[in-house]
């Protein structure tokens, strides 16, 4: 017989029957706070203060445990973003969010409900969704990636059913005007993002210039602490010759590479032994690349170390 302790959420060992209910929506919880942050160390953190009012509250009171954890937790992304926005950091270059590594195995059983996961925590969604206010955000991710009720979302926000309302329109609308178009097919993307991979590798401009669109953009993340654009790049052109050129200069030696799924697609992430030095993803619709995201930024790679 196997007397083994089941081990917490937290890697601690536990017998504990609340932390068993806390890891059963903890993933869950990861998710709310990742799309509200668009930052793994920071919904880490919220999940973890998450636990910690769990841990301390009259559970007998809680009837339902998952809406009492989503409502801890979106409260507390909303104050840690509510903080982020009022520090007003100046950010050196263009900004994305930090690299998700995400596991369609468990999380989205058939294609439609992949396709919905994909998009909500895509990289093209977590930029706009930082231009949002903290509350048109909560009710956004929500409504839009949980399909949460209006009347759940306005007594998790303690907010009216009908300003929620007024709030997912102008969240869903600003979203909607901005959100760039791309391939949801993950053989498309799969496939376009080998040979796009393969002529930049190989500095093959011509490869490149078949598989950009005219207008793509490219948008580098090092927060000035590594090597990348400080502007985004526009035009087949530019973006073209910047690619090969880097090709041929050589780059970093000893870079190994990998292919995976991040944010809902594939990526490839480039290794510096073990560490992790860059990482690229693409935007596909019809056939082409609209936008190349490169994220260099060793801080938001952390999360990748390992893999």
């Amino acid at each position: 017989m196997d007397t083994a302790a089941p081990v917490g959420w937290d890697g601690g060992v536990t017998t504990d029957i609340a932390t068993d209910v806390f890891e059963e929506h903890r993933p869950v919880l990861l998710g709310v706070a990742y799309r509200m942050l668009g930052r793994v160390a920071d919904a880490e953190d919220v999940v973890q203060e998450a636990w910690l009012r769990w841990s301390g509250a009259d559970r007998t009171e809680v009837r339902e445990p998952r809406a009492y954890l989503v409502r801890v937790t979106t409260r507390l992304a909303i104050d840690r973003l509510r903080q982020i926005k009022a520090r007003g950091e100046a950010y050196i270059g263009p900004w994305l969010p930090e690299p998700y590594v995400t596991d369609f195995a468990d999380t989205a059983p058939d294609a439609a409900e992949r396709a919905v996961f994909a998009d909500s925590v895509s990289l093209a969604v977590l930029v706009v969704l930082e231009s949002l206010s903290p509350l048109e955000r909560a009710v956004f991710v929500l409504r839009e990636a949980f399909g949460y009720p209006y009347a759940d979302i306005a007594a998790m926000l303690e907010r009216g059913e009908a300003a929620v309302r007024q709030l997912a329109g102008r969240a869903r609308k600003h979203v909607e005007e901005r959100r760039p178009r791309y391939e949801v097919d993950p053989v498309q993307r799969r496939d376009v993002t080998e040979r796009f991979l393969a002529a930049a590798a190989g500095g093959d401009l011509e490869g490149l210039m078949a598989l950009l669109a005219p207008d793509v953009r490219l948008v580098g993340d090092s927060g000035g602490k590594a090597k990348a654009p400080v502007r985004v790049l526009e035009t087949a052109d530019k973006v073209g010759r910047f690619l090969a050129g880097a090709a041929r200069k050589g780059g970093i030696p000893g870079l190994t590479i990998r292919l995976l799924e991040l944010n809902g697609g594939p990526a490839v992430l480039f290794l510096s032994g073990d560490k992790p030095d860059s990482v690229f993803q693409l935007d596909i619709a019809d056939g082409r690349v609209q936008t190349v995201y490169i994220i260099r930024n060793p801080d938001k790679l952390r999360s990748l170390a390992g893999l």
